[in-house]
């Protein structure tokens, strides 16, 4: 298991100027309690959380939240970044907490798996096929 279930700082996006090019020209789409919003790279699988202050107005509330979202990302992120590096691609990915309420463990999980799945779906979708 020699790091397969890690989430390093250099996984991490934090780069301004990516987040305004993820943000003016990404892809979005919603499983709730998140938004989710991607764009290809050219390498690597970087990855960040979000959530509202209007929403949640202690940062323990949102700090709780972005901590169990990175966890359930950490245990789950192997399809697809195995399906980005079998097809040399790359991607920013951004999780954007939209529920109003704090949600148990479980159904974020649960989110973050059908997340994944529906991200390598459309990844899949968007490449060209072979001539």
């Amino acid at each position: 298991m020699s790091g397969q279930f890690t989430l390093h700082k250099k996984e991490r996006l934090k780069s301004r100027k990516a987040l305004e090019q993820l943000f003016s020209s990404g892809k979005s789409f919603v499983i709730a309690p998140y938004r989710i919003i991607y764009h290809p790279a050219d390498s690597g699988l970087l990855f960040t959380v979000g959530v509202s202050t209007r929403n949640f107005k202690k940062a323990v509330d949102r700090n709780r939240i972005k901590r169990q979202t990175r966890e359930a990302y950490r245990l789950q992120k192997m399809p697809l970044k195995e399906w980005l590096v079998s097809h040399q691609k790359g991607l920013h990915l951004f999780l954007m907490y939209t529920g109003r309420e704090k949600q148990d463990y479980q159904l974020l999980h649960t989110s973050v798996q059908k997340i994944i799945v529906k991200l390598i779906k459309s990844l899949h979708e968007s490449i060209p096929p072979a001539a």
